[in-house]
């Protein structure tokens, strides 16, 4: 499978104020600069004036935009669904793009790839989705959002299980999930942050997990 080209930051999408800009790309400019003050300075430095001053607007655009704190982090939360939907899209997994039935080993390369892609170019994603997540655990209401919005990719990945031939395709892909956002958290914020796997390795890893679930699918 060829990676497409690679997205870009966030930061990219914040610039000086523009006469034609719309409602819609000013929330965009508001998210994405949200997304960067998480990075850089944590759920603390998240306020309606940092996101003023980061995205180059005019003091008290944002808060005409996100009157309340739920309100803008639930705008950070749409760009951060917006990003990771795009490190590896829809299309790109097997059975969805090309038309191909997906099987075993399409599903280990789109895996492979996603995980390599977050963890070589996109590792400040996975820091802004920690921090929403993390303050998700203290908001009800922002809890219920943040899944909602991050669901777009547990429906294809049953899917896909299922006509890998899993006798149990949600628990399954559940258990994919889990081995994911554990291995991406070790290497990005946890205890093997400055040994990121290769391309290779992370395929045998999803090899190797999916043979166990499958009962030795190669024989």
């Amino acid at each position: 499978m060829t990676a497409p080209t690679t997205p870009p930051a966030p930061v990219s999408e914040t610039g000086p104020e523009t006469a034609r800009e719309t409602p819609a790309s000013r929330a965009e400019r508001i998210g994405d600069a949200a997304l960067d003050l998480l990075v850089e300075r944590g759920m603390r430095g998240l306020t309606h004036r940092a996101v003023d001053e980061r995205a180059g607007l005019p003091q008290g655009s944002t808060s005409n935009h996100a009157r309340t704190r739920q309100a803008l982090l639930e705008a950070a939360v749409r760009r951060q669904v917006h990003w990771d939907t795009r490190v590896l899209t829809l299309e790109e997994l097997p059975g969805v793009g090309d038309g191909a039935p997906p099987d075993a080993d399409a599903l280990v390369d789109a895996l492979a790839l996603a995980l390599h892609r977050y963890l070589t170019d996109h590792r400040a994603l996975l820091v802004s989705r920690y921090e929403l997540a993390l303050e998700a655990t203290r908001r009800p209401e922002l809890r219920a959002f943040f899944d909602a919005a991050g669901s777009a990719f547990h429906g294809p990945l049953v899917a896909m299980m299922t006509a890998a031939g899993s006798p149990a395709p949600e628990r399954h892909a559940l258990s994919l999930i889990a081995w994911c956002e554990g291995l991406l958290f070790s290497c990005a914020a946890g205890s093997f942050h400055s040994a990121v796997p290769g391309h290779a390795e992370l395929r045998t890893g999803f090899d190797e997990l999916l043979r166990g679930m499958l009962g030795g699918r190669n024989g």
